[in-house]
């Protein structure tokens, strides 16, 4: 018997290597290259020379083959156009992150932290598709009961049908008979982790709509190598996407995630799938963000924002409100902005505390801002405007912990620390937009009208936008700028700051 062969396959970026080695050759992660045995086909595959064999034959050197026809390729014109039909998930934070609904067919990845809220988020939304169409959640991490324990705690389903060796048994509540058509009606749960069973089951039940709860614990039995890893999750994710297009069952696949945050397996596996969602949040907060990074199907780098509430996740219907501190109390430091999420504009207070340092180096921090912007304005504010921030520690944070890392955010962070350097309040009612040049002019950004009708929504009167732009008649004073000296004038009523302003306390 012939010995297997084996070969090497990173786990980050999945290229595979004959031997090992302490650093992956093609993405440069160490450590990471996990041993693999090779499976051989039953089929041989013929080579090239012999695929091109029957093609040509050559005699005296000069080919006497005929240039073969295309018969499977097809130009644009002979493909037939199809209305994509999506399906309306119950929840519109979902719906607007899949682009617009869910398609049919697809294949949709989810990843996130452990206890963010995956399994509760799928299992609600299997729920509401519930009520026209026929469901699979698959689950490998819960029993049938642990799922029942925690549907009924959201509310789910009175009715739960567990699969169970290949038969239908039906768990029923001591609550009186609900009507058919009710919630969880058209719900099935299978706890199993070998994909044949899983395939088996799938090809019985014919779902319109499949949940993998997780990938990461789904095993085929012909491979060798342990579940959760680059050749099991490879594997099955193919196998599962081939039954997905054939079939045309919509996937939803859960996928854990590494200590760095990305989905855990070969990168190969975000490219197999159409979607790729993450689900984020911090584990202080009640708030939770849904971002999707990859979509054939919609537009990229839209949110969802949901709330963990006792009933499960609920939609929020103005996350503005949820990143806005009170306006009634302003502190000084203090800025709002508008940042963009996609096509989502979101009003975000921003927070700067800015004291003089004890250290030979000051300290810059920012929390829900990137760090390479911050130090960067903190320069402009230094050598254009002549506040002495290499003399004074840094901190700039955003409200509720939103990401705003867009660069329209920029004039927003320079003006809240222009604001707690001289511990100055800016006016409540002004929204600051615009990008922070080197040269310490204003310059323009992307999206103004959006954010303009965002603002004069939520009652604010003035915005500070750069100079130049175009923006749509609104309730809403518009004061433009060029410079950033010019726009901390503006923000901070009642001031009017000179050199000597400029320098520092002596207590």
């Amino acid at each position: 018997m012939a010995k297997p062969k084996t070969f090497f396959v990173c786990n980050e970026c999945g290229a595979e290597s004959p031997q090992w080695f302490g650093k992956c050759p093609n993405c440069g992660t160490y450590n990471s290259l996990e041993e693999q045995i090779s499976i051989q086909s039953s089929v041989d595959v013929p080579s090239r020379g012999g695929v091109s064999s029957w093609q040509s034959t050559q005699t005296n050197g000069k080919s006497h083959a005929k240039p073969a026809k295309a018969r499977a390729s097809l130009t644009f014109d002979q493909i037939t156009d199809r209305q994509i039909a999506r399906w309306e998930s119950g929840y519109g934070e979902l719906d607007r992150v899949l682009g617009g609904g869910v398609v049919p067919g697809s294949m949709v990845l989810i990843g996130g932290d452990p206890g963010i809220g995956k399994s509760t988020l799928l299992l609600q939304v299997s729920n509401q598709l519930a009520q026209k169409y026929r469901i699979l959640y698959v689950t490998g991490e819960e029993s049938g009961q642990q799922v029942k324990l925690r549907a009924s705690r959201l509310g789910v389903s009175k009715t739960l049908n567990v699969v169970n060796n290949e038969k239908v048994t039906v768990v029923v509540d001591n609550t009186p008979p609900i009507d058919p058509d009710s919630i969880g009606a058209d719900l099935y749960v299978l706890p199993e982790t070998d994909l044949e069973e899983i395939l088996r089951e799938i090809d019985s039940l014919k779902p319109n709509l499949a949940v993998i709860d997780s990938i990461q614990t789904v095993f085929f039995p012909a491979l060798t190598s342990a579940p959760g890893s680059v050749a099991q999750v490879r594997e099955c994710t193919a196998a599962l996407m081939k039954v997905a297009k054939h079939e045309d069952i919509t996937m939803l696949i859960v996928g854990h995630v590494t200590k760095e945050g990305a989905i855990a397996g070969p990168k190969v596996l975000e490219h197999l799938v159409d979607t790729v969602l993450y689900f984020e949040g911090d584990r202080f907060a009640s708030h939770r963000l849904l971002r999707t990074v990859k979509n054939r199907f919609g537009a990229t780098h839209e949110i969802g924002i949901f709330e963990m509430v006792a009933q499960g996740l609920r939609e929020v219907a103005n996350p503005s409100e949820l990143f806005l501190g009170n306006r009634d109390d302003p502190a000084p430091g203090t800025a709002i902005v508008v940042a963009c999420e996609g096509t989502r504009p979101i009003v975000v207070e921003l927070q700067a505390l800015v004291s003089p340092t004890s250290y030979p180096s000051p300290r810059r921090a920012g929390t829900g801002v990137d760090y390479n912007r911050l130090v960067q304005i903190l320069a402009v504010l230094e050598k254009r405007v002549g506040i002495p921030m290499s003399k004074l520690d840094s901190y700039v944070a955003s409200a509720g912990g939103l990401n705003v890392e867009e660069p329209a955010v920029d004039l927003g962070i320079a003006i809240a620390i222009v604001a707690s350097f001289r511990d100055r309040i800016v006016d409540p009612g002004t929204v600051l937009i615009g990008e922070v040049g080197l040269g310490g002019q204003v310059r323009s950004v992307s999206q103004v009208e959006l954010r303009l009708k965002e603002a004069a929504k939520l009652g604010f009167k003035r915005a500070i936008v750069p100079k130049g732009t175009k923006f749509p008649d609104l309730n809403i004073e518009i004061l433009p700028v060029s410079k950033v000296i010019d726009a901390i004038i503006a923000a901070i009523p009642h001031q009017e700051l000179t050199a000597d302003d400029l320098e520092p306390n002596e207590d």
